[in-house]
C-alpha cells in the first residue's frame, strides 16, 4: 500500500466475482466510497480499467449491501449483485449457511446450498412483486411500437413480449425504454420468449449498464410477470445468454431464486492511475 504525502489512500482492494457472466467488482466497507464511486466510470471499462457490470460497496459489519451501476448511479437491488455478495461473505467473512443482506429497501435472506473452492450457490429471497399498473402498456419508441408490462421485484423491470428475443433486438429497445418517458428514474428491460410451462427464455437491457448477459432481478421480474399472467406455472427456468436461474413463488406470494457465484480474482488497484487516464 503507497501512502501519499496527504495522507490519502490511493491504492484500494477490490474483489472480482461473476454470476453467470454479470460480473461485479466488491469493495469492503470501510473504505473510501466516494473516491471509487468517481472513478467508477473508468474502473468499470473493459478496455480501459478493470471490467465488470457494476460494483458492489458491502459492509462486513452490518451486512449491508448498495449497489452502484457502472455509470456511478446506485440501483435499487440486484439479484446477481446479493448472490454475489452472499458468496463474497461466506468465502472473505466466515458467513454461515443462512444469513440475511441488507439492501435498502428490506433484509434479504440467503442459503448457501454449496460452497467449494471460490464458488457458491445460492438460494435467494427477493420478496414479493409490485404491478403498477396491472395491465399492459403500449409504448412508443423510435424503433417500433411495443407491449410490455411493468413490475418492481425491488427495482423497477418492464417485461416485453411478442418481440424478437436477440441480442439485436435488445440492443435496439433497450436504451429508449430504459428512458422512456413512462419510467422518470429508468427502468430494466428483458425481450421475453415463453417456451414451455416450465422454461422462459430472455435478452436483458439494464438500467444504467447496457446489455448484460444476465441478471438475477430480470429473471425474478419475468418470472413475476408470466406467472401472474398463467403463462407458466409458479415454478420456471429462466434462460439467458450467460445461463439460467430457477425461479419459484412462495404460496405467500415471495419470489424465490436458486443460481451460481464464483470468485474470479482479487487485485489492488491505483485510483490516481484511472483518473489520470
Amino acid at each position: 500500500m503507497r501512502l501519499y504525502e496527504s495522507s490519502v489512500v490511493s491504492d484500494i482492494t477490490l474483489t472480482k466475482y461473476q454470476a453467470l457472466g454479470n460480473d461485479y467488482l466488491v469493495l469492503d466497507l470501510p473504505a473510501d466510497l466516494e473516491r471509487v464511486v468517481g472513478v467508477l466510470p473508468r474502473l468499470c471499462d473493459r478496455h480501459r480499467g478493470v471490467g465488470a457490470d457494476g460494483l458492489l460497496a458491502f459492509d462486513p459489519r452490518t451486512w449491508r449491501l448498495r449497489i452502484f451501476n457502472p455509470d456511478g448511479s446506485e440501483a435499487e437491488k440486484s439479484g446477481n449483485g446479493l448472490r454475489i455478495a452472499a458468496c463474497h461473505a461466506r468465502l472473505e467473512h466466515g458467513a454461515g449457511e443462512r444469513f440475511e443482506l441488507r439492501t435498502r429497501d428490506r433484509a434479504n435472506p440467503v442459503r448457501v446450498l454449496s460452497s467449494e473452492g471460490g464458488r457458491a450457490v445460492i438460494e435467494l429471497d427477493l420478496g414479493r412483486p409490485r404491478f403498477h399498473p396491472d395491465r399492459w402498456l403500449y409504448l412508443d419508441t423510435p424503433v417500433g411500437r411495443v407491449r410490455c408490462r411493468p413490475v418492481e421485484v425491488g427495482n423497477p423491470h418492464c417485461v416485453v413480449l411478442g418481440e424478437p428475443v436477440t441480442s439485436e433486438r435488445c440492443r435496439q429497445l433497450g436504451p429508449h425504454l430504459e428512458r422512456h418517458p413512462r419510467f422518470p428514474n429508468r427502468t430494466n428491460v428483458q425481450l421475453t420468449e415463453v417456451m414451455d410451462r416450465g422454461r422462459a427464455r430472455i435478452e436483458i437491457w439494464e438500467r444504467g449498464a447496457g446489455y448484460t448477459l444476465a441478471s438475477g432481478t430480470s429473471a425474478a421480474a419475468v418470472a413475476a410477470v408470466l406467472i401472474h399472467l398463467g403463462l407458466t406455472g409458479r415454478a420456471l427456468e429462466v434462460l439467458m445468454p450467460g445461463g439460467s436461474l430457477v425461479v419459484r413463488q412462495e404460496a405467500g406470494g415471495e419470489l424465490v431464486q436458486v443460481g451460481p457465484a464464483q470468485r474470479v480474482f482479487r487485485a489492488r488497484v491505483d485510483l490516481d492511475d484511472l483518473r489520470a487516464g
